[in-house]
């Protein structure tokens, strides 16, 4: 298929997903709150689920040694779809709770490979802060939130005092996934979205997404959120990387008479992070920009531009090819296994030779991978 996984630079995908099993909120929900689960209409061996790797542990184990993969930081697929605007808090509440019940369980499998982040809604601060700390305990890493919060609750307001504190008293990363929140790009992501308005979804792909993730870190950076909390690690995914050095700047030019100590680049680069996937632009930027901020993933098992699964080999050496070797060691693998404070685990065996995939494989390409 490609080089043997013994042959290649250790690498860990910061951005893969689950695919939840499809009755998940049907089945673990509680009574009071079972009208409204997340309600999965789909089948196994198809889309986002065509591995069966995205809902069960073994099989996307081997998944990643395929693809020399010996890592995974892990986002939910369908869990976003908690923050329908119709789902009262209380029920969000409790579907992040039964998401995260069965992301410590699958985590089980392999908790020094398999590196699952918790849903945490931010409604209740008490509630979020809780649960976070129970996950923790429990062997997640991190907390998945909203990128695009309520509007009457702005991420430059006090709302999230607590937590930025307490996720920094826990050394938890705070992740804001593309596609998840409060907003009508939100609404067009979960409505006609996954490839039905092919024009709403290049526009949401190409800008809405750079868009929404500058503005909300705008407000935590300009809003003193990272000079008050200086431990505090934000990273944002899915948003690949070669756009944020022009903005950067620009936001540096345009905030010189801001009360704040650092300009927001110096936050950026100390506090915040960014995941890609497929990013020449910000292959080459790494000469220059990131070295320490920017991590590659593959985005596992999805399906769509995004995903590079088992054409890794091919994506790294086009994009990062060109980088001094201790560079995209950085970007390949040291700087998320720092952010989360896990060692690189070693790679793993060579996987049983899948005929069917090979067949697979070579009729696919990048652009429809």
């Amino acid at each position: 298929m490609s080089t043997l996984v013994s042959d290649r630079q250790p690498r860990i995908s910061a951005d893969s997903h689950m695919c939840e099993p499809l009755d998940l909120w049907e089945t673990r929900l509680p009574e009071r709150f079972r009208e409204y689960a997340i309600h999965l209409r789909h089948e196994y061996g198809t889309g986002f689920y065509f591995r069966a790797g995205g809902y069960e542990p073994g099989p996307r184990l081997e998944d990643m040694a395929r693809d020399g993969v010996v890592a995974e930081v892990l986002y939910p697929t369908f869990g976003k779809d908690m923050y329908d605007t119709e789902r009262p808090p209380e029920a969000a509440e409790a579907c992040a709770r039964v998401y995260n019940d069965w992301m410590i369980e699958y985590c089980q499998e392999s908790p020094d490979r398999l590196w699952g982040q918790p849903e945490i809604p931010l409604w209740n601060i008490d509630n979020a802060i809780s649960e976070l700390e129970r996950c923790r305990k429990a062997g997640l890493v991190g907390a998945t939130v909203w990128m695009v919060p309520p509007p009457e609750i702005p991420f430059s307001s006090d709302h999230y005092e607590r937590f930025w504190a307490a996720a920094q008293d826990m050394d938890a990363p705070v992740s804001m996934h593309i596609n998840t929140g409060f907003s009508s790009y939100d609404a067009t992501s979960r409505e006609s979205g996954r490839g039905r308005d092919h024009l709403a979804s290049l526009k949401r792909s190409a800008s809405g997404h750079k868009q929404v993730t500058a503005e909300a870190l705008t407000d935590i950076i300009c809003s003193g959120v990272l000079e008050r909390h200086p431990r505090l690690k934000i990273i944002v995914a899915e948003v690949e990387v070669g756009w944020i050095p022009f903005w950067l700047t620009e936001m540096d030019k345009r905030s010189r008479r801001q009360s704040l100590p650092l300009k927001p680049s110096e936050y950026f680069y100390r506090q915040c992070y960014s995941t890609f996937t497929e990013d020449e632009v910000g292959g080459r930027l790494l000469e220059w920009y990131g070295q320490d901020s920017f991590m590659w993933s593959t985005d596992y098992p999805h399906v769509g531009t995004g995903n590079i699964w088992l054409f890794s080999d091919e994506v790294i050496e086009r994009t990062l090819g060109h980088l001094d070797p201790a560079v995209r060691t950085k970007v390949l693998a040291d700087n998320v296994a720092r952010l989360y404070g896990k060692p690189i685990p070693a790679p793993m065996p060579d996987p049983p030779l899948d005929p069917a995939l090979e067949e697979w494989r070579k009729t696919r390409t990048l652009a429809s991978a």
